[in-house]
C-alpha cells in the first residue's frame, strides 16, 4: 500500500560511466512489502518528472543495516527530539510485529 512521503529521500547510483540521482519529497509516495526472503521498498515520484526506485533487501543484510544504524545513532550527533521519538516508536512497532508473528519451522 502506497503512503505519502512526509519528509524527503535522496537516491544516487554511481556506475563507472554513469551517475543517477533523484529526490523524493512531499509529492512522492513509498511502499514496503515483506516476503519470506526480505523486504521490498520502493519510492515513486509521479507527474512530469516521474521516477521510481525500488530494491529488495534480504533479512541478513537488513539485520546488519539496523545494527549499523544503531551504532551510527549511538556515536553520532544528537538527534532532534521529534525525530528521535518518532524513530523510537517505529522501532517499537517493528519489535511488536516480530513478537506477534508465529514462529516457522524453517532451518
Amino acid at each position: 500500500m502506497a503512503k505519502p512521503i512526509t519528509d524527503k529521500a535522496e537516491v544516487s547510483i554511481d556506475f563507472p560511466d554513469k551517475f543517477y540521482m533523484g529526490s523524493f519529497s512531499r509529492e512522492s509516495r513509498f511502499g514496503v512489502t515483506a516476503d519470506a526472503g526480505g523486504v521490498h521498498l520502493w519510492l515513486e515520484r509521479t507527474g512530469e518528472n516521474r521516477r521510481k526506485v525500488s530494491f529488495h533487501v534480504h533479512y541478513h543484510l537488513l539485520t546488519g543495516i539496523l545494527e549499523a544504524m544503531a551504532d551510527a545513532i549511538r556515536s553520532g550527533e544528537p538527534i532532534d527530539d521529534t525525530f528521535r521519538n518518532d524513530l523510537a516508536v517505529a522501532a517499537g512497532r517493528l519489535g511488536t510485529a516480530f513478537a506477534e508473528q508465529p514462529p516457522t519451522n524453517r532451518t
